[in-house]
């Protein structure tokens, strides 16, 4: 299999965990990309987005949810619970983490627009919803395990390692304990250091 990837994009980086923790590393090469003017790129996936995955057969795969839930059928790995309140909680979390991830991004890159071109009121929305998704998962941090057992623990540590990775300096921590604790913890497993975020 093939996936194309920026190893600044927290989508990819949450499949690239994923495949580490199934222990489905080796059966992937890795193809680092830049997602705006990579051609091949753009010829596998009309969307031009990283994660793109080919798999074996030739077929392609894009957006990281997909990825990760045949990455998962693969290797029979039991991150996604089996229906019931396990799985719908795994999926919940799982949404929020994917919410921070895109409000994240989505600031990111107005704060670095030319002042006219920036909407603060997007930029606030944004802003918001990044707060409040914390705030959520810091009441559910109790029920994240302290490995990363299910597709929602992943994402939740991809989100929060990018906001680290973008905002070194904001304080995402502050009045959220339980989940800074349980970073600290997850942050340290194999598949979260090996895929660190970094500039091209």
């Amino acid at each position: 299999m093939k996936l194309f990837y920026a190893p600044t994009s927290p989508f990819a980086r949450k499949v690239r965990v994923t495949a580490h923790e199934l222990a489905l590393g080796e059966r992937i090469d890795l193809v680092q990309v830049n997602p705006w003017s990579d051609a091949e790129l753009r010829s596998l996936n009309p969307l031009a987005k990283v994660p793109t995955l080919v798999r074996d057969d030739g077929q392609v795969l894009f957006e990281s949810a997909l990825i990760c839930e045949y990455l998962d059928h693969l290797a029979a790995g039991g991150l996604y619970p089996a229906p019931g309140e396990a799985r719908w909680s795994a999926l919940l979390r799982q949404g929020i983490a994917e919410g921070i991830k895109a409000a994240a991004g989505r600031l990111f890159a107005d704060e670095h627009r030319p002042a006219q071109e920036r909407s603060s009121s997007v930029m606030q929305r944004q802003a918001e919803a990044i707060e409040a998704g914390l705030d959520r998962l810091e009441r559910e941090a109790g029920a994240l395990s302290t490995g990363l057992e299910d597709i929602g623990a992943i994402a939740v540590a991809c989100a929060l390692g990018y906001l680290d990775f973008r905002w070194p300096e904001r304080a995402w921590r502050e009045g959220r304990s339980g989940l800074g604790r349980w970073f600290d913890v997850v942050g340290q497993r194999p598949s979260m250091l090996s895929t660190q975020h970094h500039l091209p």
